[in-house]
């Protein structure tokens, strides 16, 4: 079941496995799982608590007098209880009524109200919910979610399923959701520059892990939501694909071609959409089975008439490995080399990123710092690359000392 769970509904899983643990028990019942719709915190599940006056002190409050605190004692593997699985199967049900071929956030939470009989339902009467205007909520606010466009105009959208697979990094840029892009001007010009041309303007981002490929899209993204950007790329979308999702549940042949041509067919009707695809050497044998085509030969076409621009981001190893062998696919993009920044340009990096850090941990990072966690981080770990195991250790550091 859990392959056709979008990432933030895993990631509520994953805190109502932490919810169990916190409380010391040894189940994952309805009430965790509520606690970890609230605290995701992003899904259209937590905004239509948040929205209905539900915060996630409060749940954790009513929780704790209804259930208590158990032994402490933990096994490594929570099970769920029987009520917790209906709930999962109930979201399942949910999201085929919907016509959804995946299970977000909201239906979990359609289908902890529709099993009315935990805990979890319990917890949010107590918080004076009615939950017979859940639904409607929860109905309401995928409607809004699915006007909102790129412009900001309304109406219906007009990518569904590429909304579903993908992340729209303009939106994101433009709600201040992305980190600030330090450092890397040079290579975003570049990726601009190839964007601009008439043939070959498909850039692919070669570097090793770690070193930043990443937030060049998302400085792209940046420059458009701030209208700094050429003409020619005025309001594009520019939005990332998630190949490991496109893949998730598609048992049987043809599935995945499906998923992947509609999602083509959106992109040519719609005209604006500028596709990120990281590690994109994996569209190489994407969801080929026996007699089905992978993911790299249904983009091709699409890539030779110019229907699609696509960023797509690898190492040098991968490239070499896949991209170059397939000299169709090669042909179609231009390379932009993505090395790996000096200690100066690191520390630089992480001036731009202190205030984020600063926000997360609630605390104060000191210059001193932010040079040390570069500079030792280039000294002693070396298979890892900065500016990213920088940023990790300081992430480390902070995380110990709030």
């Amino acid at each position: 079941m859990f392959e056709r769970f979008t990432e933030k509904a895993i990631k509520v899983i994953m805190l109502a496995q932490e919810e169990a643990r916190r409380l010391g028990h040894n189940f994952v019942g309805t009430e965790q799982i509520l606690l970890g719709l609230i605290g995701e915190g992003t899904g259209v599940a937590a905004k239509v608590l948040k929205s209905m006056g539900v915060n996630l002190k409060d749940a954790r409050i009513e929780v704790e007098k209804i259930i208590g605190r158990g032994s402490g004692f933990v096994a490594v593997e929570i099970p769920f209880t029987p009520r917790a699985k209906r709930v999962l199967e109930l979201s399942l049900e949910e999201a085929r009524q919907l016509g959804h071929n995946y299970i977000g956030t909201e239906h979990l939470l359609l289908g902890l109200i529709r099993e009315g009989e935990g805990v979890a339902a319990r917890v949010l009467e107590n918080l004076g919910v009615d939950l017979s205007k859940v639904r409607t909520q929860v109905i309401r606010m995928l409607g809004e979610t699915a006007e909102v466009t790129a412009g900001g105009s309304s109406g219906r959208t007009k990518t569904p399923t590429l909304d579903e697979f993908g992340s729209n990094l303009t939106q994101m840029a433009a709600e201040g959701k992305l980190d600030p892009v330090v450092g890397r001007q040079k290579e975003i010009e570049r990726v601009i520059q190839i964007l601009g041309r008439r043939t070959k303007n498909n850039p692919v981002l070669i570097g090793e892990p770690g070193v930043g490929k990443t937030a060049i899209a998302e400085g792209l993204a940046q420059r458009i939501a701030q209208n700094d950007i050429p003409d020619i790329l005025e309001d594009k979308r520019v939005v990332t694909l998630d190949i490991g999702l496109l893949v998730a549940g598609t048992k049987y042949r043809g599935e995945f071609e499906e998923r992947l041509k509609k999602i083509m067919d959106e992109i040519r009707s719609c005209g604006n959409v500028i596709l990120v695809i990281d590690e994109v050497h994996t569209l190489i044998g994407a969801g080929a089975a026996e007699g089905a085509i992978d993911a790299a030969n249904i983009l091709k076409p699409a890539l030779a008439r110019g229907e699609l621009q696509c960023i797509g981001a690898t190492t040098l190893d991968e490239y070499r490995k896949h991209i170059e062998r397939d000299a169709a696919l090669e042909r179609r993009f231009q390379p932009v080399m993505v090395g790996e920044p000096s200690v100066p340009e690191t520390i630089e990096i992480l001036y731009g990123l202190r205030e984020r850090y600063e926000q997360h941990h609630k605390l104060k990072i000191i210059d001193e710092a932010l040079e040390a966690a570069a500079k030792l981080s280039d000294r002693y770990i070396s298979d890892r690359y900065l500016p990213d195991k920088a940023i990790d250790l300081i992430d480390e550091a902070d995380r110990g000392c709030a």
